[in-house]
């Protein structure tokens, strides 16, 4: 049950990034890390659209994560990004070159392979507020640093990079807190709202929602997928290690097959990242903005308002 819906999440995340993504693309240079960056798209009916589509996401993440651990269904999610090209595909009528077919495989047999090769146990651990303590200064510490790393540079790539690297940060944490507070509606729904987990998820989760939208904002889509799509399941394989002892096997040489495994994976999601398909998502300097709204509007028989 876990397995699918973590698989329907990342489908939904993959139509999410495509239409957010189009409701900021043409956003100010001037909005970013700013609130009218948000103030801008939520004037964009495609961005809207966009924002359901989160929150469907976000229920389906729950939802796996209550039936779950934290460091299986997380890397599940990189399922994201071949479901991407997929769409732009089908939906945009792009052929599917060589790339595409070898970055989606390795991305999917990647994540199979380690899976398979981990075994990943959920644990028993139950954090106290001092481990959540630490947990929260390594969060707020590393996605301070990322988020300085981006406006230290001026390459749009290398913004984009770091502006996703501190969004998936935030997002990992968002999933531990999603956990957290599955384990408490375990006891009954009476005490939830009662204590400070949901007030941190949703902190946590609209941070993570602005970053990502800077992230989309500053650069090529190359720089800032690759960064979420990889940083998120790795941080939240550290999270869930070190908060409630989730456990990976790494005995009898599997450890060095789960190394390769998330190579292959590594590689494919990068090789996704940068195929001619998600590049079109979001074009790079000085190309149309809007090839994905103009494109889909003239596919025969069909209607897109992107604004």
């Amino acid at each position: 049950m876990a397995y699918m819906l973590a698989v329907l999440g990342a489908l939904a995340n993959a139509l999410t990034s495509i239409l957010q993504r189009m409701g900021v693309e043409s956003a100010p240079e001037e909005t970013t890390l700013r609130l009218s960056l948000l103030a801008y798209a939520v004037r964009r009916k495609v961005w809207i659209a966009g924002f359901l589509m989160m929150i469907a996401a976000f229920l389906l993440q729950f939802l796996a994560l209550h039936f779950g651990d934290l460091t299986t269904v997380q890397p599940i999610l990189t399922l994201e990004l071949p479901f991407l090209v997929a769409i732009l595909g089908l939906w945009f009528r792009h052929p599917l070159s060589w790339q595409e077919w070898i970055g989606s495989s390795a991305a999917a047999g990647g994540l199979a392979a380690f899976l398979a090769l981990s075994s990943p146990a959920n644990g028993n651990e139950t954090p106290d507020l001092d481990t959540w303590g630490l947990v929260s200064f390594a969060v707020v510490a590393g996605g301070s640093v990322a988020i300085l790393m981006a406006r230290l540079g001026s390459s749009p790539a290398w913004r984009a990079a770091w502006f996703g690297v501190a969004g998936a940060v935030a997002f990992a944490f968002t999933a531990a807190l999603i956990k957290e507070m599955n384990d408490e509606i375990g006891g009954g729904w009476g005490h939830v709202f009662l204590s400070w987990p949901p007030y941190a998820l949703a902190v946590s989760g609209l941070l993570g929602m602005f970053l990502a939208q800077n992230a989309f904002r500053a650069g090529p889509v190359t720089a800032s997928q690759s960064a979420l799509v990889i940083v998120d399941p790795l941080a939240s394989i550290a999270i869930g290690i070190g908060l409630f002892g989730d456990q990976l096997q790494t005995s009898g040489g599997r450890l060095v097959g789960e190394v390769l495994a998330m190579i292959v994976l590594v590689v494919g999601v990068f090789s996704l990242a940068r195929s001619p398909l998600v590049v079109e998502v979001k074009r790079e300097e000085g190309e149309d903005p809007h090839l994905l709204s103009a494109r889909r509007r003239d596919s025969p028989g069909t209607v897109w308002e992107a604004g």
